[in-house]
């Protein structure tokens, strides 16, 4: 809920205009019903204090002093040439007849505050500005507000209002630092009806803040006039007419915009207390709603709590209407005229700055308004699609308070979006009939000027026009930067892959597999060509032996692996590469020997755009009796402050017992079948990641069968039972995220790796009757180098947890 404080603001006159014989005054001049002069502003900005008027519509309008004596003597005893000499006494100069018919004439009667020649009363239009509050519904007269607002205005006694702001420090720094919002919130959406009871006291606590601006104005002697609810910007929103405060002070004035935030922080303690009673956590998220409620009460952009304040502070009520001239001040061959000097110094440079701030940041937010509306309507109408079948779910099952929810979830999407609608309709009708008015009798002009606003409607036009893309929901995976809101209206033209932008590359999928598409997006790598040097060829590979990346990681760097070990360490820190670490190899264990060999893995990733990829396969072959088998197959992978990072990470390890040495036929079988493992490890790196873990499983099971097949390796009963599994481990994060055991590629570009030697381990098994020797494993890693060609895409791998 959004609020809006008091009535129209104090605004100057009309441009002078002269008014027929029919309009003008008595000969015994009186003021229009339901005038009030308000007398002179105190604490103004204005280096001559204006005085201010309230109408009859309730309009403010700041008047000149000669005009408010000339406002004040026409009281309907006085002729105009009493008038005239009230006004001299008041303002020191000289004021004839004639000056008072002048200033009536031109001023007082436009502005509707004196009655026409006839005794009628005038017509006024009232000011109707952007941004402020339509379709108002009033719900209490003024003498109402009185009356129902007076017994509050005791919470303004300074003791209370210590007290208060004491408890409602400690229950913000409590509840956000201490207890937390976990348990609030899994309460609240557990139990819509919990849900429903913490909305309905947000809406009153918004009528409560009404009241807070109500009896601070009471309580500094103004009287507060009617309380009501309308539509503010894109929200419904309250309201109370404290127009009358500008009878006080600068302090009365600051004590009536502070007022309803003060009531806030009331609501947030009576919650605590309520929650300390009853022991609800979920009332906890009142508190809550109360804070944003107060912060964005604060904003001075739009005519907030903020504004006011500010707009106090200063002694300059009409901010909005002080654009124009301010930066027009700014202009070199505006300095000087008199026109800039109406403010004080000090007044002047807070409300330069104040525009400085306040115009940018509403025609940026009118800009993207534009731009993101067709995908906002998009996502709003997606959104109030998913609503509307829950809510249908929820009335089938009797649940009446979750349908509540969905239909209050319901009007909260479409809200906002009628809400720009018509913000967008109301400029434009603005912009056409003031442009229309301001060249009346000049063809020309209107004519230039009707041209503009059809070259807008055309662009508008354009830029909504349904096509394809345009009116499509907004997706998770969306980064909402300022080039996703424009792309669908102006095109990303580059064919080269860039991290955020759009482009033209190859990718190889898999056959049969289902095609990513735009709704259902698949996450893969692909990798681009590297741009060339001067020299016209890529950059060289990085040898392998070069030093390792620095390690930035928050935890240790693994442990060198031991005798009989095996590590894969991908490790990488350079923005837009891949590093690959394949680790293979193949074990023989002595008779008697305990059997702890260690397969490992581990990616580790702190870039932007880059992968890390590790692979560490083992093959232990235990021949004879093991008293100790206890292998250890470990893999890891993390991303450390990465932006579309990849880390991959798979151990693989395979144990068998043979009872005796391999046969001549079967000890070449198995040298030929790791050779063809050895080449596979040196072409890893044009695998796609979803093919590594079910290959190496299929090496597993060719190794199986030639040892299984083995009279001599398999004389007992039985057959040798491989142990191992294969865990692929991978993240594929946002900075800073927490990464768990996922394999999957991200869609940003890097470079492909060049190929390097895997290692090999020679298949030489043990003699009979000998200890059979014991091959450490050979760690290579692959590099990243900067090649070109095209590297196939990768499909998602499924989550695997390591043994």
């Amino acid at each position: 809920m959004s609020h809006a404080t008091g009535g129209p603001r104090p605004e100057a006159g009309p441009p002078s205009s002269h008014a027929s014989l029919a309009e003008r005054p008595l000969q015994v001049p009186v003021r229009a019903d339901g005038v009030h002069l308000l007398g002179q502003s105190g604490g103004s900005g204005y280096r001559e204090a204006p005085s201010l008027v309230r109408r009859a519509d309730g309009q403010t309008l700041q008047l000149t002093r000669l005009l408010y004596l000339v406002l004040e003597g026409a009281d309907g005893n006085r002729t105009v040439e009493e008038i005239a000499q009230h006004a001299t006494q008041g303002s020191g100069r000289l004021v004839s007849a004639e000056n008072v018919r002048a200033l009536m004439d031109s001023q007082l009667l436009p502005m509707g505050l004196l009655r026409l020649a006839g005794g009628s009363q005038p017509e006024v239009k009232k000011a109707d500005p952007l941004l402020g509050m339509r379709f108002r519904y009033t719900v209490t007269d003024p003498e109402r507000t009185r009356k129902i607002t007076a017994p509050f205005a005791v919470l303004f006694n300074p003791l209370i209002v210590v007290a208060v702001t004491a408890a409602f420090l400690a229950a913000c720094w409590w509840v956000l630092m201490v207890k937390g919002l976990g348990s609030a919130t899994h309460e609240a959406f557990a139990n819509p009806a919990l849900l429903l009871l913490i909305f309905a006291i947000t809406i009153l606590s918004a009528g409560f803040h009404e009241f807070g601006h109500a009896a601070a104005a009471r309580k500094g002697g103004a009287t507060p006039g009617a309380m009501g609810a309308g539509l503010y910007l894109v929200w419904p929103a309250f309201f109370t007419d404290v127009t009358d405060s500008y009878r006080l002070g600068r302090g009365g004035r600051l004590r009536t915009d502070l007022g309803g935030l003060y009531f806030n922080a009331i609501v947030a303690v009576a919650i605590m207390g309520l929650w300390w009673a009853t022991g609800f956590d979920a009332l906890l998220l009142v508190v809550v709603t109360q804070i944003l409620q107060m912060v964005r009460q604060l904003l001075p952009l739009v005519r907030f709590d903020g504004y006011h304040i500010l707009a106090d502070t200063t002694g300059v009520p009409d901010l909005f209407q002080r654009i124009k001239p301010t930066l027009l001040g700014l202009l070199p061959w505006h300095w000087g005229k008199p026109e800039n000097k109406v403010l004080k110094p000090w007044a002047r440079a807070v409300v330069t700055v104040w525009v400085l701030v306040t115009v940018p940041l509403l025609l940026f937010s009118l800009a993207m308004m534009v731009l993101a509306l067709p995908r906002l309507l998009a996502t709003a109408w997606d959104s109030a699609g998913r609503q509307r079948d829950m809510l249908a779910a929820s009335l089938s099952d009797g649940d009446l308070a979750g349908a509540a929810v969905r239909a209050l979830a319901i009007a909260a999407v479409a809200l906002p979006m009628l809400g720009m609608l018509y913000i967008l309709f109301r400029l434009l009708r603005q912009l056409v009939t003031g442009l229309w008015k301001k060249t009346r009798g000049k063809v020309l002009q209107r004519t230039v000027a009707m041209a503009a606003v059809a070259a807008l409607l055309a662009g508008l036009g354009w830029a909504w026009w349904p096509d394809g893309g345009t009116y499509r929901p907004v997706q998770p995976y969306e980064r909402g930067t300022l080039a996703d809101a424009t792309s669908s209206i102006v095109p990303q033209g580059s064919t080269v892959l860039r991290e955020g932008r759009s482009g033209t590359t190859v990718a190889l999928w898999p056959e049969g597999a289902a095609k990513p598409t735009r709704e259902n997006p698949q996450l893969s790598m692909v990798l681009v060509p590297a741009e060339k040097s001067g020299s016209g060829t890529a950059s060289a590979a990085t040898a392998a032996g070069t030093a390792a990346p620095s390690w930035v990681f928050p935890f240790d760097r693994p442990a060198a692996p031991e005798e009989d070990g095996n590590q894969a360490l991908a490790v990488n820190t350079t923005d837009g590469s891949v590093t690959y670490s394949v680790a293979f190899a193949l074990v023989w264990a002595e008779d008697g020997e305990p059997v702890d060999a260690r397969n490992e893995a581990y990616a580790f990733a702190s870039c932007s755009g880059c992968a890390a990829v590790a692979v560490g396969f083992q093959v232990v072959l235990i021949v004879g009796e093991a008293d100790v088998i206890v292998p250890e197959n470990l893999s890891a992978a993390a991303n450390y402050n990465c932006l579309d990072c990849l880390t991959y990470a798979l151990a693989s390890q395979l144990v068998l017992t043979l009872d005796g040495p391999l046969g001549t036929g079967s000890f070449e079988q198995l040298n030929a079948l790791w050779a063809e493992i050895a080449e596979y490890g040196r072409n890893i790196q044009n695998v796609p990641l979803s093919e590594i873990q079910a290959r190496l499983a299929g090496y597993k099971e060719q190794i199986t069968a030639i040892i299984t097949a083995d009279p001599s390796a398999t004389r007992t009963k039985g057959t040798p039972a491989p142990t191992g599994t294969a865990a692929p481990t991978g993240t594929n994060a946002p900075a800073g995220a927490p990464t768990g055991p996922a394999s999957q590629a991200p869609a940003g570009g890097a470079p492909a790796p060049a190929p390097t030697q895997a290692p090999t381990a020679p298949a030489t098994q043990p003699a009979a009757g000998n200890p059979p020797p014991s091959y450490a494993p050979i760690e290579t890693p692959l590099p990243t180098a900067d090649t070109g060609g095209t590297a196939p895409a990768v499909e998602p791998q499924p989550t695997a947890n390591p043994s």
